[in-house]
């Protein structure tokens, strides 16, 4: 007897939760022993988590369950935003334009700092739908995000832990978070315009930011569905430099909590990385 997909889904789910989380290979081999922290401190925790952290400096990365796509909710935004500003920077569209009534800056602003859902659509409509959001990724060379339905179709189907629509994987997360910040598919001024609505995510307080220390930038987009909680984005260190992050969460409790912990654990390691280096610099002057 054949086993409906979405019970199939349902099933590989439930017996991933009951695993250990694997950590990916590190590219460095100083994050080998993040990994291992971050593994255990998630199989700590219920529901399932995927990580990634890219250091936008040297590119090394650190990833537990990285390649396994997670439900993106409202972290799909970025790259409706992104599909916006390319045509704005093509001279195809303005932050000026009216949408539903709006100027487009007032709507994008809508959909990033305070999530909005209708402004999302909106932002998506005007574009040409979810297929052209995903035109825009593969054209960018961007693998692991899929882009299929409208916020609106999103919310009004179920089946969000199993889905295999609208998801990404972590790792093609912070590909995408490279991306934006490396202005290769933005021009500098949609690019400090997106990172500033970033910069103000209204929704992220209990995620990302939460144990960061006082004063920390953050730049974040924040998603949220039926048991799932997500939120991505970029983290200054105390030198200056970034490091991109994704942290999705599906199922279990307390996965705010959940993603707090796992930022300040990425923070605290990537932070003593550029202490130690600048130490070793100074000694070796």
């Amino acid at each position: 007897m054949r086993v409906p997909l979405l019970s199939r889904l349902l099933l590989s789910g439930m017996a991933a939760s009951l695993l250990v989380p694997m950590p990916a290979a590190a590219s460095s081999p100083h994050l080998t022993g993040l990994e291992r922290e971050l593994s255990m401190l998630v199989a700590g925790r219920s529901g399932e988590y995927g990580i990634a952290a890219l250091d936008l400096r040297d590119g090394s990365i650190v990833a537990v369950n990285g390649e396994v796509p997670f439900p993106m909710a409202s972290t799909v935004k970025l790259a409706i935003a992104a599909a916006y500003l390319t045509e704005v920077d093509q001279g195809r569209r303005s932050l000026a334009e009216n949408i539903s009534g709006r100027p487009a800056a007032q709507v994008l602003d809508q959909m990033i700092v305070h999530s909005n859902n209708y402004a999302a659509d909106q932002v998506l409509a005007t574009v040409g739908g979810p297929v052209v959001v995903q035109q825009w990724l593969s054209s960018h060379g961007l693998t692991g995000i899929r882009v299929d339905r409208t916020i609106a179709q999103l919310l009004r189907e179920h089946g969000h832990l199993a889905d295999s629509r609208d998801v990404a994987t972590p790792v093609a997360m912070v590909a995408l978070l490279n991306k934006l910040s490396s202005g290769t598919v933005l021009s500098a001024q949609s690019r400090s315009f997106l990172l500033d609505l970033m910069s103000r995510c209204a929704t992220g307080t209990r995620r990302i930011r939460a144990l960061l220390p006082a004063g920390t930038l953050v730049e974040d987009k924040t998603g949220t569905l039926d048991g799932v909680t997500n939120d991505v984005g970029f983290i200054t260190m105390p030198d200056g430099h970034r490091v991109a992050v994704a942290v999705f969460a599906r199922g279990g409790r307390d996965r705010q909590p959940g993603i707090a912990e796992v930022s300040r654990m990425i923070y605290d390691s990537f932070a003593d990385s550029a202490r130690s280096a600048l130490s070793f610099f100074m000694r070796m002057r």
